[in-house]
């Protein structure tokens, strides 16, 4: 009876160390701010800047950034903390006002005149 026990729990433990195994390609969204093509460019490479991620495309329509990457290597805290230090806000990392700052102009996606004139 012991043994069909202790047999049972260490299946049990091998399940959930394999359901916590973590992806190599893992694929993840996250909204990030920006206006322009120029943001584009700074966005995918300030998401490709982060060790483990493999793709990064971020849709000026939708402001959707689509990231494949290690998760063994880094986590999507990560990938937008190198976002946000490029100076693109994210939901839960805003880029510091110093690196905001220094975008160009046309990139000043807090100001809602650039927004409109971006519409247009």
């Amino acid at each position: 009876m012991k043994r069909v026990l202790l047999i049972g729990v260490l299946l049990l433990m091998s399940f959930q160390v394999a359901a916590q195994k973590k992806k190599r390609n893992a694929k993840t969204t996250f909204k990030v701010d920006g206006v322009c093509m120029m943001c584009k460019k700074r966005i995918e490479k300030g998401a490709l800047n982060s060790k483990g991620v493999k793709f990064a495309s971020w849709n000026l329509e939708t402001h959707d950034l689509q990231v494949i990457f290690d998760e063994r290597k880094t986590s999507v805290e990560s990938i937008k903390e190198s976002v946000a230090g490029v100076g693109h806000d994210t939901k839960e990392v805003k880029a510091e006002k110093e690196v905001y700052d220094n975008l160009h102009p046309c990139c000043k996606y807090r100001s809602d005149e650039i927004i409109i004139d971006h519409k247009e």
